[in-house]
Protein backbone atom coordinates (compact mmCIF):
# COMPACT_ATOMS: atom_id res chain seq x y z
CA UNK A 1 0.00 0.00 0.00
CA UNK A 2 1.67 3.20 -1.19
CA UNK A 3 2.63 6.11 1.87
CA UNK A 4 2.34 9.68 1.28
CA UNK A 5 6.07 9.04 3.08
CA UNK A 6 7.38 8.12 -0.52
CA UNK A 7 8.76 10.83 -2.81
CA UNK A 8 6.98 9.17 -6.13
CA UNK A 9 3.49 8.57 -4.42
CA UNK A 10 3.91 12.08 -2.84
CA UNK A 11 4.93 13.83 -6.54
CA UNK A 12 2.14 12.49 -8.36
CA UNK A 13 -0.43 13.23 -5.45
CA UNK A 14 0.84 17.17 -5.70
CA UNK A 15 0.67 16.69 -9.62
CA UNK A 16 -2.72 15.83 -9.45
CA UNK A 17 -3.24 18.40 -6.29
CA UNK A 18 -1.94 20.83 -9.02
CA UNK A 19 -3.89 19.75 -11.78
CA UNK A 20 -7.97 20.14 -9.69
CA UNK A 21 -9.47 22.99 -11.49
CA UNK A 22 -12.17 25.28 -9.85
CA UNK A 23 -14.57 23.98 -12.45
CA UNK A 24 -14.34 20.06 -12.25
CA UNK A 25 -16.99 18.44 -11.83
CA UNK A 26 -17.85 15.64 -9.11
CA UNK A 27 -18.16 12.42 -9.62
CA UNK A 28 -20.01 11.73 -6.43
CA UNK A 29 -21.09 13.09 -2.96
CA UNK A 30 -21.96 17.19 -2.69
CA UNK A 31 -18.74 18.66 -1.85
CA UNK A 32 -17.26 21.41 -4.05
CA UNK A 33 -13.66 20.93 -5.36
CA UNK A 34 -12.92 23.86 -2.85
CA UNK A 35 -14.61 22.21 0.29
CA UNK A 36 -13.09 19.01 -0.80
CA UNK A 37 -9.49 20.54 -0.53
CA UNK A 38 -10.94 22.00 3.04
CA UNK A 39 -11.86 18.60 4.35
CA UNK A 40 -8.65 16.77 3.75
CA UNK A 41 -6.86 19.84 4.94
CA UNK A 42 -8.61 18.84 8.22
CA UNK A 43 -7.28 15.45 8.69
CA UNK A 44 -3.85 16.31 7.62
CA UNK A 45 -3.71 19.34 10.05
CA UNK A 46 -5.05 16.69 12.84
CA UNK A 47 -2.44 14.16 11.69
CA UNK A 48 0.59 16.37 12.06
CA UNK A 49 -0.86 18.24 15.24
CA UNK A 50 -1.74 21.31 14.02
CA UNK A 51 -5.34 22.72 14.79
CA UNK A 52 -8.62 21.20 12.82
CA UNK A 53 -12.18 20.80 13.34
CA UNK A 54 -12.67 17.05 13.84
CA UNK A 55 -14.45 15.40 16.21
CA UNK A 56 -12.94 12.99 18.71
CA UNK A 57 -15.16 9.80 17.39
CA UNK A 58 -15.40 6.05 18.69
CA UNK A 59 -15.68 3.69 15.95
CA UNK A 60 -18.11 1.02 15.97
CA UNK A 61 -16.08 -2.33 15.58
CA UNK A 62 -12.90 -2.36 16.93
CA UNK A 63 -9.89 -0.04 16.19
CA UNK A 64 -7.53 -2.85 14.58
CA UNK A 65 -10.17 -4.65 12.32
CA UNK A 66 -11.24 -0.67 10.81
CA UNK A 67 -7.81 0.22 10.22
CA UNK A 68 -7.24 -3.09 8.77
CA UNK A 69 -10.19 -2.16 6.62
CA UNK A 70 -9.35 1.17 5.81
CA UNK A 71 -5.89 1.05 4.19
CA UNK A 72 -6.43 -2.50 2.51
CA UNK A 73 -10.08 -2.18 1.33
CA UNK A 74 -11.44 -0.23 -1.01
CA UNK A 75 -13.65 2.80 -0.04
CA UNK A 76 -17.27 3.03 -0.73
CA UNK A 77 -18.35 7.00 -2.70
CA UNK A 78 -19.98 8.80 -0.15
CA UNK A 79 -18.60 6.96 2.33
CA UNK A 80 -19.45 8.50 5.92
CA UNK A 81 -16.67 10.77 7.57
CA UNK A 82 -15.97 12.54 10.47
CA UNK A 83 -18.70 15.01 11.17
CA UNK A 84 -16.36 17.97 12.17
CA UNK A 85 -14.86 17.63 7.86
CA UNK A 86 -18.40 18.26 6.68
CA UNK A 87 -18.76 21.80 5.51
CA UNK A 88 -21.41 24.02 3.89
CA UNK A 89 -19.76 27.03 3.21
CA UNK A 90 -17.47 27.82 0.74
CA UNK A 91 -13.41 28.29 0.86
CA UNK A 92 -10.93 30.13 -1.37
CA UNK A 93 -9.67 26.94 -3.24
CA UNK A 94 -5.99 29.05 -3.85
CA UNK A 95 -5.88 29.18 -0.32
CA UNK A 96 -7.18 25.55 0.51
CA UNK A 97 -4.58 24.23 -2.21
CA UNK A 98 -1.48 26.03 -1.00
CA UNK A 99 -2.61 25.18 2.78
CA UNK A 100 -3.04 21.50 1.01
CA UNK A 101 1.05 21.84 0.05
CA UNK A 102 2.20 23.15 3.10
CA UNK A 103 0.78 20.66 5.25
CA UNK A 104 1.90 17.74 2.73
CA UNK A 105 5.34 19.10 3.29
CA UNK A 106 5.07 18.92 7.32
CA UNK A 107 3.51 15.60 7.46
CA UNK A 108 6.47 14.34 5.16
CA UNK A 109 8.95 15.45 7.18
CA UNK A 110 7.82 14.17 10.35
CA UNK A 111 9.75 10.80 10.14
CA UNK A 112 7.53 7.37 10.33
CA UNK A 113 8.96 5.62 13.31
CA UNK A 114 8.32 8.73 15.62
CA UNK A 115 5.26 9.31 17.80
CA UNK A 116 2.07 10.99 15.98
CA UNK A 117 -0.93 12.35 17.06
CA UNK A 118 -3.86 10.09 17.96
CA UNK A 119 -6.39 10.27 14.96
CA UNK A 120 -9.56 11.50 15.85
CA UNK A 121 -11.53 8.51 14.54
CA UNK A 122 -9.51 6.02 14.82
CA UNK A 123 -7.31 6.82 18.06
CA UNK A 124 -3.11 6.14 18.47
CA UNK A 125 -1.88 5.36 15.05
CA UNK A 126 1.91 4.73 13.80
CA UNK A 127 3.57 6.85 11.32
CA UNK A 128 3.23 3.82 8.78
CA UNK A 129 -0.52 4.05 9.21
CA UNK A 130 -1.07 7.59 8.94
CA UNK A 131 1.10 7.74 5.90
CA UNK A 132 -0.91 5.62 3.80
CA UNK A 133 -4.04 6.57 5.32
CA UNK A 134 -3.55 10.42 4.36
CA UNK A 135 -2.00 9.12 0.77
CA UNK A 136 -5.44 6.86 0.35
CA UNK A 137 -7.57 9.83 1.78
CA UNK A 138 -5.91 12.18 -1.16
CA UNK A 139 -6.10 9.96 -3.62
CA UNK A 140 -10.04 8.78 -2.72
CA UNK A 141 -10.93 12.87 -3.35
CA UNK A 142 -8.62 13.63 -6.02
CA UNK A 143 -10.16 11.17 -7.79
CA UNK A 144 -14.05 12.83 -6.88
CA UNK A 145 -12.91 15.63 -9.00
CA UNK A 146 -11.48 14.09 -11.76
CA UNK A 147 -7.86 15.16 -10.49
Amino acid sequence: MAMLHEPSVRAALEARLNAIRPDAPRQWGSMTVDQMLWHVNQFLAASVGEPHSLKVNKPNLTTPLIKFFLIYMPWPKSAPTNKGAISAEPYDLEVERTRCRQLIAKFVAKPLDQPWPADPSFGPCSGTFASKLQAKHLDHHFKQFNA
